[in-house]
């Protein structure tokens, strides 16, 4: 890929950024903010570790979209960061007016793109740039349930005591506190996890990544996440980018399926160089559907606050 955008140059943007440039994901990754100065500095800076990492992608800092002109993925991270005592969805208003003039100036300039967004709250900031960017649903995705397993993989991982890469685990629904974890799709080199932890500890550990965003802004206090949310987004990008058609848990706009409509829900997808190139319906639980219905209508009811 010639070019990838990424919109914000805040802790999320500038990670994101460094870790496409790494893998050499495009000959060019733009980093675009609003603040002069900040995009470049932290552009050079990465670029100049460009020796001692060994690679030759081209990374640029900027305040003027015309330079994002023509890219095939837009990665939007701007939007103001959590705080102690805030939940995702108090950033709903100010949020939503930030990610609507992004599109607005993406779109512009890159009307082929592909949008992944990593703004809080995520879904209804997903339907934002949905509505506002008139794409197909394919080419608009939310950051969500990658970073939601990542969280629970990793910490059945340390209960176990072994390597995260035997741990599979599955997330549904809004990127929150009503996530849908599948216990049924969870396990360890091939083995179920119920086998392996019992039961109050495998709700402990659910639990723990449930709230695995705030945990770490309680420790930060003045911002959230960055390093795990940047690493899921260049999941993301990579699959679409080397057409891996990777099936992963993502956020995207629901007509039907699950019996959801009008919503952006984390559902598993199939992702690939179209973007989301086949939404997978598994076959759930009376139990697992109604918390799935219940993450959707708490994102619903976000997305009927916005005028757009």
């Amino acid at each position: 890929m010639k070019k990838i955008t990424v919109v914000g140059a805040g802790n999320v943007g500038a990670s994101t950024v460094q870790r496409l440039a790494e893998k050499q994901l495009a000959e060019e990754v733009v980093l675009i903010d609003i603040i002069e100065g900040l995009p470049q500095g932290k552009a050079l800076d990465i670029r100049e570790s460009a020796p001692v990492e060994r690679f030759d992608t081209k990374v640029t800092g900027t305040n003027e979209y015309k330079d994002t002109a023509n890219s095939g993925i837009v990665i939007i991270t701007a939007g103001l960061p959590r705080k102690p005592g805030m939940t995702r969805d108090d950033l709903l208003f100010t949020n939503a007016k930030i990610v609507k003039s992004i599109t607005e100036k993406i779109i512009e300039y890159s009307p082929q793109a592909i949008l992944i967004i990593i703004s809080n709250p995520l879904d209804v900031m997903t339907y934002t740039a949905l509505k506002v960017s008139g794409f197909e649903k394919n080419r608009v995705i939310g950051m969500a349930g990658i970073l939601d397993t990542a969280r629970l993989r990793l910490f059945i991982a340390d209960a176990l005591k072994i390597s995260v890469n035997d741990v599979s685990a599955m997330i549904l629904g809004g990127h929150g506190d009503s996530m849908v974890p599948l216990l049924r799709y969870c396990n360890a080199g091939g083995i179920h996890v119920t086998e392996l932890l019992p039961e109050k500890k495998i709700n402990e550990l659910i639990e723990r990544a449930r709230n695995g965003g705030i945990e770490i802004v309680n420790y930060l206090k003045t911002g959230g996440a960055y390093y795990a949310p940047s690493a899921a987004a260049v999941e993301m990008a990579d699959s679409i980018v080397k057409n891996r058609n990777r099936i992963l848990p993502c956020s995207v706009w629901l007509e039907g399926e699950y019996g959801l409509n009008e919503v952006c829900c984390g559902v598993p997808v199939k992702l690939g160089k179209n973007g989301v190139e086949q939404i997978i319906e598994l076959e759930l639980t009376k139990e697992e559907m109604s918390s799935l219905k219940k993450s959707a209508d708490d994102v619903a009811v976000n997305i009927r606050k916005l005028e757009i």
